[in-house]
């Protein structure tokens, strides 16, 4: 219930700066938008290709970076205050988590919907699965950059993650398919989660539900996301002991 209420609070801040919801998700739809349609016609792949690639970039850009939340409220003493309250220290990773998955969810749709305007047509129960998918990995993805907020000096929060986010997403094959890559640049991408949840969301948008990579790609990003929750919150801990 704590969790719940600190979500609201939360989520009632991004509102009062909607363009923030705007840009969170601007860089996947200018790749919808500029590199889709040469992606769809370049035979390399579908929009059904493409989209759910869009979908978990978003979810590496805006839940990897999730993190600076809790470098402000370091610098403002806000996490200072949270200390003494009753609230589990669960409940205070919770709340920031399950905002970002409320917010990441609205942007997802909107590029879901662009997606479709441009000629996605993957089913209905494909896409919400797909959805399901990118939502957990976001989740511990938030968890794990909350944790490595409070770890990592406020300084260097922001050239790390950023220097780590691009290598994988690209190796996660979210831009191109990683069947095109050479053998050493395919077995590395194997070592990422991203990858098999890449590969999992366009299974589901495939119609694939009960594919290995469906399956796989489910089964990677809920153990990906226990092992993120399970060290975020330890990390919450530690912080506020």
């Amino acid at each position: 219930m704590t969790g719940l209420i600190l979500a609201r609070h939360y989520v009632r801040e991004v509102m009062r700066t909607k363009l923030a919801l705007v840009f969170g998700a601007l860089q996947p739809v200018l790749y919808l938008t500029l590199f889709g349609p040469l992606f769809a016609r370049s035979g390399v792949g579908s929009w059904e290709v493409l989209v759910p690639g869009l979908l978990v970039q978003l979810g590496l850009l805006s839940a990897g970076m999730s993190g600076f939340g809790v470098v402000f409220d370091q610098r403002a003493g806000v996490l200072e205050r949270l200390r003494v309250t009753p609230a589990s220290r669960m409940s205070l990773l919770l709340g920031r988590v399950l905002k970002d998955v409320l917010v990441l969810l609205v942007q997802a749709v909107a590029l879901v919907a662009l997606g479709w305007a441009f000629g996605l047509r993957a089913p209905l129960p494909g896409v919400l699965l797909g959805l399901t998918l990118m939502l957990l990995l976001a989740a511990g993805l938030s968890a794990l950059s909350y944790a490595l907020a409070l770890t990592l000096h406020p300084d260097l929060f922001a050239p790390i993650m950023s220097t780590v986010l691009v290598p994988l997403l690209l190796l996660s094959g979210a831009l191109l398919p990683m069947s095109l890559a050479p053998a050493w640049l395919d077995a590395l991408s194997r070592l990422t989660p991203f990858r098999y949840a890449v590969e999992g969301l366009r299974a589901c948008f495939a119609g694939s539900y009960t594919s290995g990579a469906a399956l796989l790609g489910a089964g990677v990003t809920a153990l990906f996301t226990v092992g993120c929750l399970i060290v975020g919150t330890r990390r919450f801990q530690a912080e506020n002991a």
